[in-house]
C-alpha cells in the first residue's frame, strides 16, 4: 500500500468518515457513485470494487458486464456537508477490466490516454475554465430565475450572491481553487471561475464542482442548471476554456518577442483548435439544447476565428500582464458547461496536438464584429461557421479521424448513436413554437 492510500485510511480513521462515495463518470458525463463503508474501503483501494457495467450507459453489454472501479486515492477529499448527520468522503475511479486492463469506454481512461500522448510529446495539459450557470426558484417548467441581476449586479438582498459564496467555500474547502465569482449578464445567471490545473485534475475538479453548485442550491431551496440555453431572448451559459501547455516548467506557448507573446507551439496548437473546430463540436456541445445557445445576437461564438479581444470569435489570446510567462494561453469559448470534460478536453487536446505535430499556420486575426461581415464577404475570405445543430455536428463528428482516435472505438461509436437516436427523437417532437405559430395559420 502506497503513502496516499495510508493518508487515506488515516484521515478516515481520524475524522470519523462513514461513508465513502466512489465516483465516476457514464459517457455522457453524468457522475455515478458507489457507496462504502470504512471496513471496505482499504480492500477497495487495493483491489477495487467490482460493478455491474452493462447498467451505466456507454460501458458494456450484458454478457461482458463485469467492471472494477479502482479508486485514485489522490482525489480523496472530504463532502463539505453530512448525509444523515454522518461524515462522507468520495474519490475518483478510473475503470478496469479484470485482467487490470483500461477499460476503453470510461471517460477519465479517454482522457489519461490523450495526456499520455502529449507527455510522449514532452507536454503538460493545463486547462482553466470560466463556468456559467442558472439559479431558478425550482425545477419546474417554465423555469423562473432566482433573481433579476445583470452583469456584476449586488444588492442587499441577493440570495444568489449569497449561493455563490457558500459554494466558493464548498470549492475551497475540496481543494479547488476559485478565482472570483460574480453575477452574469441574464437573469438568475452566475459564474464562477476555477484557477487552472492539469487536465485531468481539472476534469475531477467540474465534475465536483457541478454537484457542489447543485447540493448547495437544494439545501436552500433553488434549483441549479447547467443547461446550455434555459431562456429564450437572453444569453445561454457557456464555458470558456483557457488551455495552456508546459514542457516541463516552462510554458510552451510564450514567446516575450512575438506580438501576443505567444510562442510558434501556442500559434500551432491554436491553429489545430480551428482547422478541427467543427468536428470536435458535437463533444464540446453534446446537447440538443446547446445549439440554441450558439446563434448570433447574445455573445456565444458562432465563428471559426481567432481574435485577440473580440468576443464574436470562437478562439482568443487574451490580454495578460507583460512578463507574466505562465500566463500565457488560448482561450476556447464555444463549449458548453453541459459538456462531459474528460471528453472534450482530450477532443481539444488532439486537435491542439495535430497542430503541433504538423505544423498548422496560425491564420491571420480577425478583429471586426463578425456578426456584422456580410455572408458573401466571409465566404470570400474562408470564414466559415460552426455547427448549427446537433445533426450538422454529428455528421462532422462521424468523419474525423481526430475525433474517433483522441475518444477510441467504444466511446466515439456508443457517443454517435446515442447522439443520434437523440437527434431523431427531437425531429420527431412538434415543439410549442410550431404550435403558436402555425396551427391558427395553416
Amino acid at each position: 500500500m502506497d503513502r496516499q492510500q495510508e493518508y487515506v485510511l488515516r484521515t478516515v480513521e481520524e475524522r470519523g468518515v462513514r461513508f465513502v462515495r466512489l465516483w465516476f463518470t457514464d459517457v455522457l458525463g453524468q457522475l455515478k457513485s458507489l457507496e462504502i463503508t470504512p471496513v471496505e474501503l482499504e480492500g477497495a483501494l487495493e483491489d477495487g470494487m467490482t460493478f455491474d457495467g452493462s447498467a451505466v450507459d456507454g460501458f458494456s453489454r450484458l454478457q461482458e458486464a463485469d467492471m472494477i472501479a479502482v479508486p485514485d486515492a489522490s482525489t480523496f477529499e472530504l463532502l463539505p456537508w453530512r448525509t444523515d448527520d454522518l461524515a462522507t468522503a468520495r474519490i475518483f475511479c478510473d475503470i478496469t477490466r479484470f485482467d487490470g486492463s483500461p477499460f476503453e469506454g470510461c471517460p477519465r481512461q479517454v482522457l489519461r490516454r490523450g495526456l499520455q500522448r502529449a507527455r510522449d510529446a514532452g507536454y503538460t495539459f493545463f486547462v482553466g475554465p470560466d463556468v456559467e450557470w442558472f439559479y431558478f426558484e425550482s425545477a419546474d417548467a417554465p423555469p423562473r430565475p432566482l433573481d433579476r441581476g445583470s452583469f456584476f449586479d449586488l444588492t442587499a438582498t441577493d440570495v444568489s450572491s449569497e449561493l455563490r459564496k457558500s459554494t466558493t467555500l464548498a470549492c475551497e474547502a475540496m481543494g479547488i481553487p476559485v478565482r472570483y465569482s460574480h453575477h452574469e449578464d441574464s437573469p438568475g445567471q452566475q459564474e464562477i471561475d476555477l484557477r487552472y490545473t492539469d487536465a485531468l485534475s481539472m476534469a475531477d475538479n467540474l465534475m465536483t464542482f457541478k454537484l457542489l453548485v447543485k447540493e448547495i442550491a437544494h439545501q436552500r431551496g433553488a434549483h441549479a442548471s447547467f443547461m446550455p440555453k434555459p431562456l429564450p431572448g437572453v444569453q445561454g451559459s457557456g464555458m470558456h476554456l483557457n488551455l495552456s501547455m508546459f514542457a516541463g516548467d516552462e510554458n510552451a506557448f510564450y514567446d516575450p518577442d512575438d506580438e501576443y507573446q505567444l510562442s510558434p507551439v501556442g500559434r500551432s496548437f491554436l491553429a489545430g483548435l480551428l482547422v478541427h473546430a467543427r468536428e470536435i463540436t458535437a463533444v464540446t456541445n453534446q446537447w440538443i439544447n446547446s445549439y440554441k445557445r450558439l446563434v448570433s445576437g447574445f455573445e456565444a461564438p458562432t465563428f471559426v476565428a481567432w481574435a485577440h479581444n473580440n468576443g464574436s470569435a470562437m478562439t482568443r489570446v487574451p490580454t495578460r500582464r507583460t512578463g507574466k510567462a505562465a500566463a500565457s494561453r488560448v482561450e476556447y469559448r464555444a463549449a458548453d458547461p453541459a459538456c462531459n470534460p474528460y471528453l472534450a478536453f482530450s477532443v481539444l487536446l488532439a486537435a491542439g496536438l495535430a497542430g503541433v505535430r504538423e505544423g498548422y499556420e496560425l491564420g491571420p486575426e480577425l478583429t471586426e464584429n463578425l456578426y456584422e461581415v456580410s455572408a458573401a464577404e466571409r465566404a470570400q475570405r474562408s470564414i466559415i461557421e460552426l455547427p448549427s445543430s446537433m445533426g450538422e455536428a454529428l455528421a462532422e463528428m462521424e468523419n474525423s479521424a481526430l475525433v474517433a482516435e483522441a475518444l477510441g472505438e467504444h466511446v466515439f461509436e456508443w457517443f454517435v448513436r446515442n447522439k443520434r437516436a437523440e437527434w431523431q427523437e427531437y425531429r420527431r417532437e412538434v415543439t410549442p413554437f410550431e404550435l403558436q405559430r402555425y396551427l391558427p395559420l395553416l
